[in-house]
């Protein structure tokens, strides 16, 4: 299983004040679902951020996504280890199949892969 990108996300109700700050910096707007939005770097297209009112499906909002080339192997991975799955694994109607793991700090991983 390899990591393809990780992406600090953000909690705001503040999105476009978000988006136009992010972009002081020269990131760009991405992809905008309606709750979430993210931005990348136009020299650096794998520099991303994602601000999110809320989550579509999930209970809770991620505080990170972590790309992998295979989710279902990580799924695996975290579920033999005794990770504590907050969202189960499942297909997203956006194109992505994921799910959530709580990490030792607390903080909630989206974990995810492009289908």
């Amino acid at each position: 299983m390899a990591v393809r990108r990780v992406v600090p996300n953000i909690r705001s109700e503040a999105a476009q004040e978000s988006r136009e700050f992010y972009g002081l910096l020269g990131f760009e707007e991405v992809m905008n679902h309606g709750w979430i939005m993210t931005l990348a770097s136009p020299s650096s297209p794998a520099a991303q951020i994602s601000v999110m009112t809320s989550d579509k499906t999930a209970p809770v909002a991620p505080d990170m996504s972590v790309e992998v080339d295979d989710v279902d192997a990580a799924y695996a991975v975290m579920r033999e280890n005794g990770a504590e799955i907050i969202h189960p694994l499942q297909d997203e109607e956006w194109g992505v199949r994921r799910f959530f793991v709580r990490d030792p700090s607390g903080r909630v991983v989206n974990v995810l892969g492009h289908r």
